[in-house]
């Protein structure tokens, strides 16, 4: 069996496929998310969100949701996706300077409540060089954390179990009040994934 004809079996098969079209979302990976923030609490309402690797939207839908009127939803993606009612999108690689920078300008300089992550590096299948992409990700997202929350605010972005993962943690654990894994139900068991959610940036 080919690897489509495998992949098309798992969609079917997966609940959380069938759940998000009912839901309305753009993909499963929506409930992800809001498993992890029915437990953590970090979209809050009125406050200011950016989306990394935002395509196709799903992550994008729940923040508009949980934030109301009053949010600001910013997504950021080199892929092509139609438009998020309430949200903000911006195509362009994060990964570029060029794409920094229209990040940067629709920002316009208010403090960040939460930056999330749900990016992954496209597959080559050889594993140290998708550990280390996945790893440099990570990296990215935290250095914009660093630069457009305020203190007090949330980092919350995929990474992978593997080179790199506890160095990660560490850097994380440097700046914020608190760090914890995350394996929510909506990630399928064979992946290594994890979802780390910082809260209690220092600011500094």
């Amino acid at each position: 069996m080919g690897k489509s004809n495998r992949w098309q079996r798992r969609q079917a098969a997966d609940p959380y496929v069938a759940e998000a079209r009912r839901a309305g979302y753009r993909s499963r990976a929506a409930f992800k998310l809001t498993q992890i923030d029915d437990r953590d609490r970090f979209l809050t309402p009125g406050s200011v969100v950016v989306d990394l690797g935002a395509a196709p939207g799903g992550w994008m839908q729940v923040a508009v949701e949980r934030l109301g009127d009053g949010g600001t939803v910013i997504g950021i993606d080199r892929l092509p996706m139609d438009s998020v009612p309430g949200a903000t999108i911006i195509r362009e690689d994060f990964a570029t300077d060029e794409g920094l920078a229209a990040l940067r300008t629709k920002i316009a300089g208010r403090p960040v409540d939460v930056v999330l992550s749900d990016m992954a590096p496209e597959l080559s299948g050889i594993k140290v060089a998708d550990q280390a992409r996945a790893m440099e990700l990570c990296e990215l997202a935290l250095e914009l954390a660093r630069e457009v929350l305020r203190p007090g605010g949330a980092l919350v972005m995929k990474a992978f179990q593997g080179e790199g993962f506890e160095e990660l943690l560490r850097a994380l654990r440097a700046e914020f009040r608190s760090v914890a894994a995350r394996k929510p139900e909506a990630s399928r068991g064979e992946s290594s994934e994890q979802y780390l959610v910082a809260r209690g940036f220092s600011g500094n």
